[in-house]
């Protein structure tokens, strides 16, 4: 978890000239946002991710609402949302504030309009309604969202089956193949190589995947036991006898 948490703070890919702009005082000059922004759709494109790096950017958007760009947010929103279950998306929410339309975009905001869809999808991933999410996200209502926004971001739903396989190794230490193919949104040959990819077992005659023993899906019993001196029982005794 200590690892987890300083990754999540200075992540091993974060370019020194990054790491000077969010651990400074230029982290709130709106003349590098430009640079946040490049860094941003660098992680989008290199399976990278960097959460207090994009917060720097929304931030900036609070403190200079001319500089906003929807298409940053939503894609600093995917991001986050592929953080599960740290509450990045969460923390991204709370830095946008509620603006009227900029006169300065070409095209209406898409931001009023998705918002709410991401923060449902945050929501069932979160819950672990995994078949509920991808119903969701593959639904005529999403086409926008995939075809402009997460087809540009490589490795989504790989990112959202990581961690839907965190869940499932911490919930079951066996699964029906169905069952885990409706989590992960595959099937048929697709399913089973990625189960092969995992190097998990499937039995092949009950369509049952075994799912390697872990700390999270280990039940061990806990035996606690008290040592009560003989002194300590005598006074315990003596003060039953007169408080009756």
């Amino acid at each position: 978890m200590a690892s987890a948490t300083a990754a999540w703070v200075c992540p091993p890919t974060r370019p020194e000239q990054i790491e000077n702009l969010v651990s400074g005082v230029d982290r709130y000059n709106p003349n590098n946002v430009g640079i946040l922004e490049d860094y941003l759709y660098h992680q989008i494109r290199s399976e990278e991710y960097d959460c207090l790096a994009n917060l720097a950017i929304l931030k900036l958007y609070q403190f200079n609402p001319d500089l906003y760009n929807p298409d940053v947010v939503i894609n600093i929103l995917l991001k986050a949302l592929t953080s599960s279950p740290f509450p990045d998306f969460n923390l991204c929410v709370s830095l946008l504030d509620d603006r009227p339309p900029n006169p300065n975009l070409d095209e209406p905001d898409p931001l009023p309009e998705l918002l709410s869809t991401l923060t449902a999808l945050n929501t069932l991933l979160h819950q672990c309604r995994f078949p509920a999410f991808w119903s969701l996200y593959y639904s005529d209502d999403l086409q926008t969202l995939r075809d402009n926004y997460t087809v540009e971001c490589v490795g989504f739903e790989d990112s959202v089956r990581d961690i839907v396989i965190r869940a499932v190794k911490a919930t079951f230490t066996r699964i029906g193949s169905k069952r885990l193919g409706s989590y992960l949104s595959l099937d048929g040959g697709d399913l089973v190589s990625y189960i092969d990819n995992l190097g998990w077992q499937l039995d092949s005659s009950t369509a049952v995947i075994a799912v390697p023993p872990n700390p999270d899906n280990q039940i061990s019993s806990t035996v606690i036991q008290e040592n009560i001196k003989l002194p300590q029982l005598t006074k315990i005794i003596a003060h039953e006898t007169l408080t009756v």
